[in-house]
């Protein structure tokens, strides 16, 4: 049996690796030759910290408290000279890649399909050379090289984990460099190159009511994490707590994917969704900005887990409401891109 373990660096690049029943995650790392820091490997001198976010392991007591505390353990951390998996895990490593010897991920693959959904959004899909190559948690984002330049763009992943066709939701940016080629450009059968994934903003384990707010083309990572859950629930290991997404845009033509959010709710029968539109002009039911239709039962006094996709005025807008509202979700995961970047690229 071997456990699929994914090491979260600093400076947002994702490296998975493959941990043996019985091996710890430090052994696994440098058999796959990433180099973990570490001195002793021995449980003693707490180089090789690092923090569990998801994933069951067992650390022993070969330990000495002065490598890791009681309360230290009780927090998630962990040293992963002494953990050893007992299902898959993420682990966040507290130094950059480079310093570890990780290089990032790069994959080939080929142009599926690509369509312009509506003035503002394009759906990109991607045929990989070798979708086994390319692991990553759904929410992430990858670089995708703009073919005849230098440049890249960087998009979240709207499909899930594990498909050897990955699509993406890009915003139509005017006179955008990687826009403009999608729109004037691209053609089924051409060759793309992918570097990745990065990124901490990701789906964490569920286990209280969570709330997703999408902002346009912000919509592509709640795709991918809700196709993970879907799969959970059919799988039979879905969980009971609520999750309800509420996805703004600018006007009613912005509106894309609605058919597939429909169809997820039909396999998850714990989601729900609801769609708003800033326009005033529009005959749709809910107008305005997300903020004004998160009402009590959706933010559950503050016992939820938040995550938000979208441009930094919808970031900073839902931060302060929250924050008026007095009201402190358990966890708050955002993503905020600027018109030239892509959901899932920082800004």
């Amino acid at each position: 049996m071997s456990y699929t373990i994914a090491l979260n660096f600093e400076d947002g690049v994702t490296r998975f690796i493959g941990c043996k029943a019985g091996e710890t995650v430090l052994d696994a790392a440098y058999r796959q030759k990433v180099n973990l820091p570490m001195d002793c490997s021995d449980g003693v001198c707490g180089t090789c910290k690092g923090h569990c976010e998801q994933g069951e392991f067992d650390m022993g007591d070969e330990y000495l408290e002065e490598a890791l505390s009681d309360e230290e353990a009780a927090e998630g951390q962990v040293l992963t000279c002494q953990m050893v998996p007992s299902t898959d895990c993420v682990i966040q490593v507290p130094v950059a890649s480079t310093l570890c010897k990780a290089s990032v991920g790069k994959v080939e693959g080929t142009v599926a399909m690509v369509e312009q959904l509506s003035e503002d959004s394009i759906e990109l899909a991607i045929d990989l050379d070798d979708g086994a190559e390319l692991a990553f948690l759904p929410g992430q984002y990858i670089h995708i090289d703009v073919p005849g330049t230098a440049e890249h763009r960087s998009y979240s992943f709207s499909s899930k984990p594990g498909e050897s066709r990955t699509t993406f939701l890009i915003r139509n940016v005017p006179n955008g460099l990687m826009s403009g080629y999608l729109t004037d450009q691209c053609k089924v059968g051409e060759r793309l190159s992918l570097t990745g994934p990065m990124g901490s903003f990701y789906l964490r384990e569920i286990t209280r009511p969570v709330l997703m707010l999408a902002g346009g083309t912000g919509l592509a990572p709640f795709l991918s994490m809700l196709e993970q859950l879907a799969q959970k629930q059919e799988d039979g290991q879905g969980g009971e707590a609520p999750v309800h997404l509420i996805y703004g845009v600018n006007k009613d033509d912005h509106l894309v994917k609605t058919e597939a959010l429909e169809a997820l709710k039909e396999r998850l029968p714990t989601f729900s969704y609801a769609t708003v539109v800033v326009d005033e002009g529009s005959d749709h039911p809910r107008k305005g900005y997300v903020t004004h239709h998160m009402d009590a039962e959706v933010l559950h006094a503050g016992d939820i887990d938040v995550y938000l996709c979208g441009p930094p005025p919808m970031v900073d807008a839902v931060l302060k409401h929250f924050d008026t509202q007095g009201i402190a979700p358990q966890s708050f995961h955002y993503e905020k891109f600027t018109p030239n970047q892509a959901p899932g690229e920082a800004a």
